[in-house]
């Protein structure tokens, strides 16, 4: 049977899409007779990561790190985060000659740049060298692809994402409370400063906008905003029905490299409002599912006249199968990217 051994920084408690995209191509690699193991900040003790204490940074060393990779004795290696787990097994898996992938699922200059005047060339410099080190990263979308090429980096591979439609369908009724004027603007992801979720909350709208989830924004945000409501975070079935409780889904950030929730949105029939950025663009493009506008109001209002058959019939076209299959094909790739190597 052929294995893979995951590392990443990211991981729970933790609630976003690289975690979501991790579990769901691991579940279908399985499925797929492919052993999938993780090593994550669950074996260490950690610390909070300053200004976003949600997300935690492993304390460990170097030797112990390498014994629990030889330990698990998987096929492939695969860096999913440019944390302190991503840092050291990429240190020992250069040392030893090993074979292993990387993925861009953050754009981390952006992030870093919003918080601290840090310059994106360093930050670009520093993760060019740590993805351009292994023998392929894997990436969401053609935009983020040319757009690190641009940037130097080298075997850039697709790896796509999906969504699951059992549980992201379209719903009668609402779970939102009775008293919140129609149409339902809808956010959901981080309350965190990089979403640039104030574009959203400053739009004058009809109705009533609605914040899905949690982040270290959050109670800053529900007192600047009491017309605003804002239910805190949300999984699963809860998750699903709020989706289909919206009219228009409005996504404002403008440094993701995908979107996940995009996915999860149109498959419950919601219509999205976006900036045509980078993941919008790609997924939503001139499909006819959402509106993409640099005028955010604009583009929210006039997704309200979008069927909601049309949405999800868009998000029917990502399946969490698709996106395994290519993870593994890239995998097996790597090996061509590094003559006479063989695997770990």
């Amino acid at each position: 049977m052929t294995s893979i051994l995951i590392v990443t920084d990211a991981w729970h408690p933790q609630v976003n899409g690289v975690v979501r995209s991790l579990e769901r191509t691991a579940e279908e690699l399985g499925k797929m007779g492919v052993r999938v193991e993780f090593l994550t900040p669950r074996a260490f003790r950690t610390l909070p990561c300053p200004t976003y204490p949600e997300i935690r940074l492993s304390l460990t060393t170097s030797g112990r790190v390498r014994r629990m990779i030889e330990e698990r004795a998987c096929d492939h290696l695969h860096i999913a985060t440019e944390g302190p787990l991503g840092l050291l097994a990429a240190r020992i898996a250069r040392r030893q000659g090993r074979v292993f992938t990387t993925s861009y699922h953050t754009r981390f200059p952006e992030y870093l740049s919003a918080r601290l005047p840090v310059p994106l060339s360093w930050s670009y410099g520093w993760m060019r060298r740590f993805h351009n080190s292994g023998q392929g990263c894997m990436v969401a979308t053609a935009s983020l692809e040319n757009d690190l090429q641009a940037r130097g980096f080298t075997n850039l591979m697709r790896w796509s994402r999906g969504v699951d439609h059992h549980l992201f369908k379209p719903r009668e009724g609402s779970v939102l409370p009775e008293n919140l004027r129609r149409p339902i603007f809808m956010y959901v992801g981080r309350v965190a400063v990089e979403k640039n979720i104030g574009a959203f909350l400053s739009l004058s709208l009809p109705g009533t906008r609605v914040v899905v989830g949690g982040g270290p924004q959050l109670e800053r945000l529900r007192r600047a905003h009491p017309d605003v409501h804002f239910t805190g975070p949300k999984v699963g079935e809860e998750l699903a029905r709020h989706y289909a409780s919206a009219d228009v889904f409005v996504f404002p950030s403008l440094t993701d490299t995908f979107g996940n929730v995009i996915l999860e949105a149109l498959a419950c029939g919601v219509p999205v409002a976006a900036y045509p950025v980078m993941g919008p663009l790609d997924i939503i493009g001139d499909r006819g599912a959402g509106v993409l506008d640099d005028d955010l109001r604009k583009a929210a209002l006039a997704a309200l006249d979008i069927p909601r058959e049309k949405a999800r019939e868009l998000a029917l076209g990502y399946t969490w199968a698709e996106s395994a299959r290519q993870f593994m094909d890239n995998c097996v790739a790597a090996y061509g990217n590094k003559p006479s190597s063989k695997a770990a």
